[in-house]
């Protein structure tokens, strides 16, 4: 006489994407907080991906099934994903934002801005003011060169290690 299966050990569908979820929303708090691009975690026959978007949020791919031997089948037909193309080498040099504040690019509001695009720019020199905690903290640059791109919006937000400025050093 054949054995019934347990229920226990039938497959449930309501458990199995509430565990996906789980496992997702894990994967974009783990990508989000890193500097990497997109992150793939295989676990058995199912595989999840999840990737930076093209505006910067994260994009999600999975659960997708995978046969053993085979490369993973792709929900509702979305093909596999290129790679990013390389960024191009620069030259340029990001200065970053050494603390978490508020970005100022002038000394008092209707102030012409420390530095613009184009400014040549010498190493010391205050580039702009974060205010941190209702304190004001000038930041110097660490190079000598051009800026070449503002990074940001003035009287922003900003974070640790966001970039405020790219620089063309001069030799």
């Amino acid at each position: 006489m054949p054995k019934k299966p347990s229920k226990a050990t039938s497959p449930s569908a309501a458990p199995a994407v509430h565990a996906d979820l789980d496992v997702l929303r894990e994967l974009v708090k783990l990508l989000d907080s890193s500097s990497a691009t997109s992150i793939r975690l295989g676990r058995g026959e199912v595989s999840y991906e999840v990737s930076r978007g093209g505006m910067g949020g994260p994009s999600l791919q999975g659960p997708m099934s995978q046969a053993p031997g085979h490369s993973p089948t792709h929900p509702q037909g979305h093909a596999p994903a290129a790679p990013a193309p390389e960024a191009p080498k620069s030259n340029l040099i990001e200065i970053k934002s050494p603390m978490v504040g508020t970005f100022y690019r002038s000394p008092e509001p209707g102030a012409e801005p420390y530095v613009k695009s184009g400014t040549r720019i010498a190493a010391g020199q205050t580039l702009c003011i974060i205010e941190a905690m209702k304190i004001m903290n000038e930041i110097e640059s660490e190079v000598t060169g051009t800026i070449r791109e503002v990074a940001v919006e003035d009287a922003s937000p900003v974070e640790f290690g966001q970039v405020l400025y790219r620089v063309e050093p001069h030799v």
